[in-house]
């Protein structure tokens, strides 16, 4: 058998294959352009107040508007919702009607866009239906889960001790919930390593500042990378340090399990909280997502805070204005896990051909796959896709054999070379 070769000739034209990319003169770009590292802040909305502190972050992290914390961020940021909680909590059932639609509108929005599970006092199988209903009745669609805490609609059995995915339990639903819509689901792994789909590095774990605690937490990786390579289930997502695999739950339904990132020297418990994230968004760590080129699904919970009336203390406004920053500047795309999620698993499941000849360069790619439909890419998954081209004039792309009417053509990023992408088009956040 020949090897296996990145492009071949026919005639006067050159095909480049998407299986050995990096020799090609057509490269998938790994994020979209100009960025070199994309960023997810995966929030629970564990212990937030009330739906006014809700709408407060939610408005200072997606607006330019003024809030209680000074001018707001305008970056991209998603949140999550749970049903049957304790009334000192913001959830579904326990806000009032103003809330409910608030609710509703960043649901379509896309900017509520994770379902953390169905609450702690969700106890069974009819809780789970009466809130899938309701999602139902006013088109609302959420296609991530999140456990939550130790309740028993999770669907993990060895982290999160959840019983929803279990034939038999009362809290069963595994299969009301991923007929609803649900495809991404977070199962209690969390790492302290800066910087996803990039081989796993502890460099950065290590604080001198901190060496006892920092240390404990080195130790921990390195652990959890020890017992990958032997085959622990527990731990078998850290040794490749992607952000998500595809699994199944124990009734057998396929789900896309990922992976979410703590990178506080102090440990995944660490500093996960509104109220202390301006010491996670540090300069040190960021500057090490991009100079790694990495995804980050960020674990925290905004919610967590210490004033109800300025929810963001000047150390988290100061966080998130540095992240801004180096969104705004082209360094680090921040979007919602949902979008994180659909991009980078369009990146790894297309396939596509480049064919080059002397005056035209022609991308084609195709999103089918062995999938069943339900699990097909969207058009809003290929947001952002971005290849590098010899010559973006001259270059056209079509998608399952149609043609891409607006293809963006865009000047060398930081590596010298030029490319061609698909439109990222930002989320408009509902007026209040």
């Amino acid at each position: 058998m020949n090897p296996p070769r990145d492009h071949y000739s026919q005639g006067s034209q050159t095909i480049f294959m998407r299986d050995q990319r990096q020799a090609s003169q057509v490269v998938l770009r790994d994020f979209p352009y100009p960025y070199r590292a994309m960023l997810a802040i995966c929030s629970d909305l564990d212990e937030t107040p009330n739906r006014h502190v809700y709408w407060e972050i939610m408005r200072f992290l997606n607006t330019a508007d003024t809030t209680p914390m000074g001018q707001g961020v305008g970056l991209e940021v998603g949140n999550t919702i749970y049903f049957d909680m304790p009334s000192n909590q913001f959830a579904y059932w326990n806000t009032d009607d103003a809330g409910r639609e608030m609710a509703r509108a960043l649901i379509r929005s896309g900017h509520i866009d994770c379902l953390h599970s169905y609450g702690d006092l969700a106890t069974t199988r009819q809780h789970a239906g009466r809130a899938l209903d309701e999602l139902a009745r006013h088109d609302c669609k959420l296609q991530v889960w999140i456990d939550h805490g130790t309740a028993v609609t999770n669907f993990d059995p060895d982290i999160m001790h959840g019983h929803g995915d279990e034939i038999g339990h009362q809290a069963y639903h595994a299969d009301l919930t991923t007929e609803y819509g649900i495809k991404y689901v977070w199962r209690g792994r969390v790492t302290s390593v800066v910087g996803q789909d990039v081989p796993a590095r502890l460099e950065g774990i290590w604080d001198r500042r901190h060496p006892i605690a920092s240390g404990r937490t080195w130790l921990k990786e390195f652990a959890k990378q020890l017992l990958a390579r032997t085959g622990n289930a527990k731990y078998a997502m850290h040794g490749p340090n992607e952000t998500f695999r595809s699994t199944f739950l124990r009734d057998g339904r396929s789900v896309h399990e990922f992976m979410r990132c703590s990178p506080h020297w102090g440990g995944v418990s660490s500093c996960e909280e509104g109220r202390a994230i301006g010491e996670v968004l540090t300069a040190e760590i960021l500057d090490r997502l991009v100079e790694r080129g990495g995804t980050c699904f960020l674990y925290t919970h905004l919610g967590k805070i210490d004033d109800v009336k300025i929810p963001f203390n000047s150390g988290a406004v100061e966080g998130f204005r540095r992240l801004a920053e180096m969104f705004h500047n082209g360094r680090i795309l921040v979007t919602t896990t949902r979008r994180l999620l659909g991009y980078r698993r369009a990146t790894r499941q297309i396939t596509w051909v480049g064919i080059e000849d002397d005056d035209h360069i022609r991308i084609a790619i195709d999103t089918r796959s062995e999938s069943p439909r339900s699990d097909r890419l969207s058009e809003a998954d290929l947001a952002g896709l971005t290849f590098y081209v010899s010559d973006p004039e001259i270059t056209s792309m079509t998608i399952d054999g149609r043609d891409v009417p607006h293809l963006k053509h865009n000047e060398p990023d930081h590596t010298g070379q030029a490319s061609v992408s698909l439109d990222w088009p930002t989320l408009e956040f509902p007026k209040s």
